[in-house]
């Protein structure tokens, strides 16, 4: 059976079998299990880089064949972007890495839930003006440093990903990929915040409100609070320099919309050299000390970029089926787009699952007349797309880099299956009241 895919950046056609799936299965089902089975074995990054190259190159060797022996020219192409979108993936990721953990928050504070809570709802704004990514990288490790002392925190790490890593993004198309690209389609730069804020402030609100309780009731289950830091302390950025440079990323990524740059627009691989070069810098101009305040490491970056390497080469069978059936889902509501964006943004990449659906919305691949006259269907899509990402460790790039972090300072993080648990019973009912209050009408 043959499949047809209109991939997002590319009008070339990709015929894919639906077998050629399996290894992204495959890859999906190592990361849940492997951890729980061989947690040992799989804690060494050199064992993940197997597991994906394995399963990775088959899917590579497939996509080759259909270019050299059934001609199809869009497997070349689909490769080569690919490929590009990893390298941008990575890049963005690891500048952004090398120039947070150069940011350090030095002092002393009491690890309290009103702390925790502040923590959450500076990133849940914060979010917006450097992305999900940035606003994880820069909070995270503060976050788990200042809650070190205690013995019940392992909920923290759980609950930064849902707000700071996916919820909180998605009132400016910087704060989420799948917004980007509607911003770079036609959809006005201030259309998700007029659009969107009151979703963002329930549902952000509301998660913000269960980590609030959830952190009360752990707070005071604490065996000795009397050997805490005192309430109030004061503090010092570390390696203020970094923000300079984390300035200069976000001045490379908005330099590649012809809107906000016009002619002085930036095309690959210029944004890239320009990432590079302030991670370069950030790791020459930091002290040293900053890093080891951190804990800095490159294992967490290295693990992600190993993961997410075999999930970019094994998803493009899967992508390829989303693209070819989005229009044979029926969908025609508000809360179908929404559950439906959303569910699939969880296990695949969520910017090409909201291009396939605000495409099947709009009936082309400009968005701009869908945001003004179906905007309850541009609502829903990018909802899904940015709420949801929440649901499982592989839902949004920043969640790994803060699994990882986290395990790197000593937290107790849960299995993928264990993860998605709490996303299930915390973040699913939160999504039902959103789908009642916001797309039922």
């Amino acid at each position: 059976m043959e499949l047809l895919v209109l991939f997002a950046n590319a009008d070339a056609v990709l015929m894919v079998s639906p077998w050629s799936v399996i290894p992204f299965v495959l890859l999906l089902l190592a990361i849940a299990v492997l951890p729980l089975a061989h947690e040992k074995w799989w804690h060494h990054n050199r064992n993940k880089a197997f597991v994906t190259l394995v399963l990775a190159l088959p899917v590579i060797g497939y996509v080759w064949y259909l270019h050299e022996y059934e001609h199809q020219e869009a497997a070349l192409e689909t490769l080569g972007d690919v490929a590009l979108e990893y390298v941008d993936f990575i890049v963005l990721l690891g500048a952004l890495f090398c120039v947070a953990g150069g940011v350090a928050v030095q002092g002393q504070f009491r690890p309290t839930p009103f702390i925790n809570t502040g923590v959450l709802i500076l990133g849940a704004v914060l979010a917006n003006f450097i992305g999900t990514t940035g606003a994880s990288i820069l909070l995270i490790r503060p976050m788990l440093r200042i809650n070190l002392v205690r013995k019940n925190r392992s909920h923290l790490p759980i609950f930064f990903i849902f707000v700071v890593s996916n919820l909180g993004g998605l009132l400016t198309p910087l704060g989420d990929p799948p917004l980007l690209l509607g911003f770079l389609r036609g959809v006005d730069f201030f259309w998700t915040f007029e659009n969107l804020w009151q979703h963002w402030l329930v549902v952000n609100g509301l998660v913000i409100l269960i980590a609030f309780a959830w952190d009360v009731v752990a707070y005071w289950r604490e065996p000795d609070r009397s050997a805490f830091p005192p309430r109030h302390g004061s503090f010092v950025i570390g390696g203020p320099i970094n923000l300079i440079f984390l300035a200069g990323i976000l001045a490379a990524v908005l330099l590649q919309s012809e809107v906000i740059a016009g002619e002085f627009k930036l095309t690959r691989p210029w944004p890239n050299f320009i990432m590079l070069a302030m991670g370069i810098l950030s790791l020459l101009c930091t002290r040293r000390s900053v890093r080891e305040h951190n804990n800095f490491a490159w294992g967490p970056i290295i693990e992600v970029a190993v993961l997410f390497a075999g999930i970019f080469a094994t998803m493009i069978p899967a992508l390829a089926l989303l693209m070819h059936h989005r229009g044979d889902f029926g969908i025609s509501e508000p809360w179908q787009f929404f559950w439906l964006t959303g569910a699939l943004s969880s296990w695949l990449d969520n910017a090409p699952t909201y291009v396939a659906f605000a495409t099947l919305a709009a009936g082309s691949k400009h968005y701009a007349e869908l945001s003004l006259q179906k905007p309850h269907l541009l609502q829903a899509i990018s909802a899904g797309a940015v709420f949801m990402g929440a649901m499982t460790y592989i839902g949004n790039g920043p969640n790994f880099m803060v699994k990882s972090l986290a395990e790197h300072m000593g937290y107790r993080m849960p299995s993928f299956f264990g993860y998605l648990l709490y996303s299930t019973l915390i973040l699913l009912p939160v999504f039902g009241l959103a789908t009642l209050l916001f797309f039922m009408a």
